[in-house]
């Protein structure tokens, strides 16, 4: 299938006007509705003037010049999570607040419930369950948001000029945002439960962090593209994360189940997810085996929590999901850019 297409990936269909006027600047403003719409669109000429207008004839972009146009389009993204901040929060009282006071009542829950309703013996466990849904609600939101977003923003997609993959990158950065406000109330949990993170390994939350923004910003982009077509993707996707939400050691301790895989062992941390979650809740529950508060006044029986690794073996084990999820992205943006020609018409 041949398109004709600009190499920021204008519409097929939208004539050679209209990518002479996204690569000169001069041309007529796009018809958008709302204020927001037409700031996107004043951005996404801006960066569209600062390259050289290439007419392509094929579905074919190289991955490197998709690349370089979403580097060069980094302006445009940070404005879009701006923008999503803002709008979330628009004529709110609270404003930021609320990013805050959710997890914070999320932590009260947990903490309610784990430790009078249903104890597991595992002292301050909303700290470790906690530890993990930091990284889960990152991870969850963005895909979920970014699935549905080139659709989502379709009157933007059909009628300006700009790399498109930059509405998905923008979710990740969103989410971004608001895990830093879940942050917060985890230090402010830590220093109430008077506990410490680990704070010799801290370095190693480096590495997981990358590996987990690397690895949701590469599925964002592929699932965006793909559910333009295919329109029941948002609601597989949100099935799907149920049952990856359960195959992690969230609300489960990973050394409860580690000793009935056996063989499953691997394939359980083929889970990309799995060692992210590990290495957050080592650092800051830096406690491999607890003792047992459900029966205080018996002999202390001895609770296996996180796995007896290494220092070194964290760091391996999230080197590698981050270099996976680097091919996954550039997977996805290749991807993106076939399917792309298509969006005007699909939308």
């Amino acid at each position: 299938m041949t398109d004709v297409q600009s190499e920021t990936g204008a519409p097929p269909g939208a004539g050679d006007q209209t990518v002479a006027d996204a690569g000169t600047g001069t041309g007529p403003a796009p018809a958008l509705v709302g204020d927001e719409e037409r700031h996107i669109a004043e951005r996404a000429a801006r960066i569209a003037s600062r390259s050289k207008p290439t007419r392509i004839v094929a579905a074919r972009v190289s991955i490197w010049l998709r690349l370089g146009e979403l580097w060069r389009a980094r302006e445009l993204f940070f404005f879009l999570v701006r923008k999503e901040i803002k709008v979330k929060y628009k004529n709110s009282a609270l404003g930021f607040l609320w990013s805050m006071l959710n997890p914070a009542l999320t932590l009260a829950v947990f903490y309610v419930l784990f430790t009078f309703f249903l104890p597991n013996g595992i002292p301050n466990f909303v700290i470790y369950m906690f530890s993990a849904m930091l990284v889960w609600n990152l991870f969850q939101t963005a895909v979920l948001t970014g699935t549905s977003t080139i659709v989502s923003n379709a009157a933007i997609v059909k009628k300006v000029a700009f790399p498109r993959e930059i509405l998905a990158l923008s979710t990740v950065g969103a989410q971004v945002f608001y895990f830093s406000m879940s942050a917060v109330a985890m230090a402010i949990i830590l220093v109430v439960l008077h506990a410490t993170p680990d704070w010799g390994i801290v370095w190693l939350l480096i590495p997981a962090m990358a590996a987990l923004l690397v690895l949701a910003s590469g599925i964002c982009v592929l699932l965006s593209a793909l559910n333009v077509k295919l329109r029941d993707m948002r609601h597989l996707i949100e099935v799907l994360t149920q049952l990856w939400f359960w195959l992690t050691p969230i609300v489960y301790p990973y050394e409860k189940l580690a000793p009935h895989l056996h063989w499953l062992k691997w394939f359980y941390l083929s889970n990309p997810m799995t060692p992210i979650v590990l290495t957050f809740q080592r650092v800051l529950y830096p406690h491999l085996v607890v003792t047992s508060t459900n029966h205080p006044l018996k002999p202390p029986t001895y609770l296996p929590v996180l796995p007896v690794w290494s220092t070194n073996t964290y760091a391996e084990l999230d080197g590698i999901i981050l270099a996976a999820s680097v091919v996954l992205l550039v997977f996805a943006v290749w991807v993106f850019g076939r399917l792309e020609g298509n969006f005007a018409e699909e939308l």
